[in-house]
């Protein structure tokens, strides 16, 4: 037996022995995919374990995550920080070796891939980056940005809308720096795909401007001329069709038994006993350490080349140096002094307040990168200094994701955990639902992703209950590590922007299509998340009014009403629950004073955002119903966002403490 079949048995008995250990995990595909994984790795892959971040690195995703024991075991074998008691501790509290590999926690997990098919968004994403740094920096002579994005992904990761999407997109950009493997063992859970999943797979992708290779995947010579063709390759991405075998070399082989249990202790010893593996739990033949080694010094010699490329770049090409450095760093902290500068205007939607600040952050801003989901004259997110990012120019900022909401998420994700570019996405705030799990990943990776959403309640008027947003507040609110912003004006705008490009967590930015009157006059304010917008004469005010977005508007003039009645309240502008949450419990007092029981919390969506701050005797005003289709302004009378039923609402609010 040869040392690459040893080191790929190694990698078959590593991973099936974590699990066997742990008692729980997905075996079928590190013994499926094991030859192609291992093959990357060892002769194809630029990476230095020693420097997982190395910058010009080779990324690779493990689209199906859940056979995260097949990463595990390469990282581990290719000296990475995984020792031989992570891989014993696989699944078990605190590891390094979770159950699906996690963003920022193992060293060499490029993303946090999650549900099947992110993984596949995540990559186009990362290609992306690569592609658009690639036209900023590279020189005659030196090339800062170039490598791969390589992806392993199963009929799962396929069969899933997301990866359709983001194959579609990829296509479409001619990302021909993306090598994705399938691992085409024609298995799922539930058993043989067949019935179920009949597509012509080279047709499809062909079809979707795809480079096509099918391969016997445990064959170690295709294995090797599948990855120089597809690296030849100019003009498309590629798919590598790799024909495998779930289970491959255990008894369970060809059985969706082995897709999601353990082998079971008697079928993993006669799997070991077939190839006569002998050693114990967690060791690896010694003989195979010099192809490891040979590897690992691959990519140090890799990095070391680069670092005197990039030294001989920056004495050429000085200010280019400085803004790779400045780019990679991606600190935005000095927006501020920018952007508190932008004055409010009178009677101006949110969603035009939005496309002032981009632009004024896109002049200090250089590697911002984003775009809509086909909205962009909708939701005014164009930069206007900028081009677009297409097959035939890298150099744009300026991206068109197509209608694509769910891929867009995941391809911002991938962006972002490549570096380099600040990015943000966008579309109609209803539309978040198809992108919800791209950005509860987000979350639980905390990048610091943006979303800009316009459209954002029944001011959508005549399109009707499907397209106006009543519950996707409160969900994108329950997310944890999730910023929401619902700002009521253009000053507002500008500090739910900032916080977004410095809080490090993915900040979602909720902007009107109807036109709302200017309010905020502290830019500092707004940035606390929650603020004294309108105050009460009285020390003490009879009642609170807290509002968001356009809901500012008749909370004023419910003031204003109370007032001629002897009422004398408080308006609290509340842009962002989050942010204000952060604040020290004396900000929080004296903004919202416990002693003032009299509340009325309004907001034009779901009430549950809001009982924390009624407390026992407040009202809400909001919504607890779908819309209809009708003008916003008589959508805001008939479901009560007016100064006379907010006002009404106050009254009552104070007789109920009598």
């Amino acid at each position: 037996m040869d040392n690459y079949q040893l080191a790929v048995n190694a990698v078959r008995v590593i991973s099936a022995e974590a699990i066997e250990k742990a008692k729980s995990g997905h075996p079928g595909l590190p013994l499926g995919a094991a030859d192609v994984a291992f093959t990357l790795f060892d002769e194809f892959l630029t990476f230095n374990p020693k420097n997982p971040k190395f910058d010009n690195r080779d990324r690779f995703v493990l689209s199906g995550g859940h056979g995260s024991m097949l990463l595990y075991t390469l990282l581990h074998l290719f000296g990475y920080k995984i020792s031989k008691d992570d891989l014993a501790n696989f699944r078990q509290l605190g590891s390094l070796t979770p159950g699906h590999p996690e963003y920022g926690h193992t060293p060499g997990v490029e993303v946090s891939t999650g549900p099947l098919g992110q993984g596949l968004a995540n990559a186009v994403g990362m290609a992306i980056a690569e592609a658009r740094l690639a036209a900023e920096f590279n020189k005659e002579g030196y090339p800062i940005v170039d490598h791969y994005t390589y992806a392993l992904c199963g009929e799962g990761d396929l069969m899933e809308g997301i990866g359709y999407e983001a194959f579609s997109l990829a296509g479409s950009l001619a990302l021909n720096k993306l090598i994705v493997f399938y691992d085409c063992n024609k298995i799922t859970i539930e058993g043989s795909i067949d019935g179920v999943f009949d597509d012509d797979m080279v047709a499809r992708h062909k079809a979707l401007n795809w480079n096509v290779i099918e391969i016997d995947g445990n064959d170690h010579k295709q294995i090797q001329r599948a990855i120089k063709k597809a690296k030849a390759q100019s003009a498309k991405p590629t798919l590598v069709i790799c024909h495998t075998v779930i289970g491959y070399g255990s008894p369970l082989a060809g059985s969706a038994k082995c897709h999601g249990a353990p082998l079971g202790s008697e079928n993993f010893q006669k799997m070991k006993d077939a190839i006569g593996w002998t050693l114990p739990p967690f060791e690896y033949p010694k003989e195979i350490q010099p192809l490891l080694n040979k590897a690992v010094n691959r990519g140090k010699k890799a990095e070391k080349a680069w670092k005197n490329t990039f030294a001989e770049y920056s004495e050429k090409y000085p200010e280019l140096a400085e803004k790779y450095h400045r780019w990679m760093k991606n600190d935005n902290s000095s927006l501020k002094s920018v952007l508190e500068q932008i004055q409010s205007n009178d009677a101006i939607a949110t969603r035009n307040s939005g496309n002032i600040v981009l632009n004024k952050i896109a002049e200090t801003v250089d590697n911002l990168f984003g775009g809509s989901a086909d909205l962009t004259p909708s939701n005014l997110t164009k930069m206007d200094r900028f081009g677009y990012f297409t097959k035939n120019d890298r150099s744009g900022s300026n991206i068109q994701f197509g209608i694509r909401e769910h891929a867009m998420g995941a391809v911002v994700n991938g962006i972002l955990t490549h570096g380099g570019l600040t990015a943000y996405c966008s579309t109609f705030f209803v539309f978040s639902d198809y992108m919800k799990n791209a950005i509860r990943m987000a979350a639980i990776m905390k990048l610091p992703a943006v979303y800009v959403f316009t459209h954002d309640s029944i001011g959508v008027g005549e399109d009707g209950p499907t397209h106006q947003p009543v519950e996707q507040l409160i969900a994108l609110r329950s997310i944890p590590n999730v910023v929401v912003y619902r700002p009521c004006d253009t000053k507002e705008t500008a500090a739910a922007w900032y916080s977004a490009l410095t809080n490090g967590s993915p900040t979602a930015i909720c902007l009107t299509r109807q036109k709302i009157n200017s309010h905020c006059k502290n830019f500092d304010d707004a940035l606390k998340g929650g603020y004294v917008l309108a105050d009460s004469k009285k020390r003490t005010p009879d009642a609170v009014i807290i509002a968001t977005g356009s809901e500012i508007d008749p909370s004023i003039k419910a003031k204003e009403l109370l007032l001629s009645e002897g009422i004398d309240v408080r308006v609290v502008s509340m842009p962002s629950i989050e942010i204000f949450e952060r604040q020290s419990s004396k900000y929080r007092e004296s903004v919202i004073p416990s002693s003032v029981k009299a509340r009325v919390c309004v907001e034009a969506a779901s009430p549950y955002s809001w009982y924390k701050f009624a407390g026992d005797h407040g009202k809400i005003v909001a919504m607890n119903e779908f819309g209809t289709s009708a003008k916003y302004t008589q959508l805001f009378e008939k479901y009560g966002f007016t100064a006379e039923n907010i006002a009404e609402n106050v009254k009552k609010s104070i007789q109920s403490l009598k």
